[in-house]
């Protein structure tokens, strides 16, 4: 696939967020991604990068609340690079990085009209945990993010 894949660094906020909104299609998805994910949860935040640009990224930690899970917050892949197998490789590098601190599952959470994302994880071995409604098959928790933030809650189970 020819990408590098490191930890995140703080200097890589400024790049990352100027692009994530139009990886978004020009949603407003900024500032979902705070600063504190490239200084306080490097261990378990990557970059790819192919030949020198950014290609794709995932933020997460290791629950204090809950020591055996750990939580992907974000992932953002250059819609370029979109079905090349980044996604499924910085996953994997989230993964290993979470058995390193004894995680036994990972949870992470999707909007209920997020098609896509839904279909990955599946592939990529989450599945859906109960909600209070359903769409397309699908169990969500309404306004889980508050007003209008409903999500597909996922889980994994590490091997």
């Amino acid at each position: 696939m020819g990408y590098e894949i490191r930890h995140l660094e703080p200097a890589d906020y400024a790049p990352i967020i100027a692009l994530v909104d139009d990886w978004w299609g020009g949603r407003q998805m900024a500032d979902g991604l705070p600063k504190l994910f490239f200084v306080h949860f490097r261990d378990t935040s990557f970059v790819a990068e192919r030949d020198g640009e950014i290609a794709g990224f995932v933020t997460g930690f290791r629950s204090q609340t809950f020591p055996e899970q750990a939580y992907i917050h974000y992932v953002g892949i250059d819609p370029s690079a979109r079905g090349s197998g980044l996604g499924r490789l910085l996953y994997e590098r989230f993964f290993a990085a979470a058995r390193l601190l004894s995680c036994t599952e990972v949870h992470c959470v999707t909007s209920p009209v997020n098609s896509g994302s839904i279909a990955f994880h599946k592939v990529m071995g989450f599945e859906c945990l109960p909600g209070d409604a359903e769409q397309d098959g699908v169990p969500f928790y309404t306004d889980y993010d508050g007003r209008g933030g409903s999500r597909v809650r996922f889980r994994k189970l590490l091997t």
